[in-house]
């Protein structure tokens, strides 16, 4: 016999799957080993930015850490390490567009900028590729990025405006376009951090 913890099966649910989001993840988990053993792991793996990031696994159930909170959703286990239960409370996992989307009424801590560069040789490569690659592909969009400046950890500063700021889609914007074009051009920049207050946005994606 399997000994769980207490936070695993009781008491109320952490997160919220919409029937979509559901039926999707229970189609790709059956198509796993074991199905009938695995559950949905859902983890907080950066909160650097002005919205957290996510990762989404299938794990074990029985092998959670005692410490795990685990949530049975109508035949999906859900799986939370207990230090992101309270990040992720309230939050909902959907599925729209031919992707899962996570919607969380928290935020990170508001980054703290500190002192960043804005004059060295990555700081000028960093802007030309925001100007001659970046901007105008959101142009299309009616939107642009401005560059904040980098620190020494490779993470590499921007703010968005114009239709970007506020947007809903920005975030995924930033992620999927983005950073992959300034840090595939700009050796020694690993990350994007777009530091942008997106609740003054005049489509504000927070609310």
């Amino acid at each position: 016999m399997t000994l769980l913890g207490t936070g695993h099966d009781a008491g109320e649910l952490v997160i919220t799957i919409t029937d979509a989001a559901k039926a999707k993840l229970i189609e790709v988990r059956d198509d796993e080993p074991d199905a009938d053993r695995l559950g949905l792991r859902v983890e907080i793996t950066d909160d650097s930015g002005p919205d957290f990031r996510y990762d989404l696994s299938f794990d074990v159930v029985t092998k959670a850490a005692l410490t795990d909170v685990v949530r049975d959703h109508g035949g999906l286990k859900v799986i939370i390490p207990a230090d992101d239960v309270d990040r992720l409370q309230g939050a909902t996992l959907d599925h729209e567009f031919g992707g899962l989307v996570m919607r969380n009424p928290n935020r990170p801590e508001p980054i703290q900028l500190g002192a960043l560069t804005i004059d060295d040789a990555t700081a000028v490569a960093v802007r030309e590729v925001i100007d001659n690659e970046v901007n105008p592909a959101l142009a299309a969009h009616g939107g642009f990025i401005t560059f904040v400046g980098h620190d020494a950890a490779g993470k590499a500063y921007v703010t968005m405006g114009g239709g970007c700021h506020g947007c809903a889609m920005s975030r995924m914007t930033m992620l999927q376009g983005v950073e992959g074009m300034i840090t595939g051009a700009v050796e020694g920049v690993t990350r994007v951090i777009d530091a942008t207050d997106h609740s003054t946005g005049e489509n504000p994606y927070y609310t």
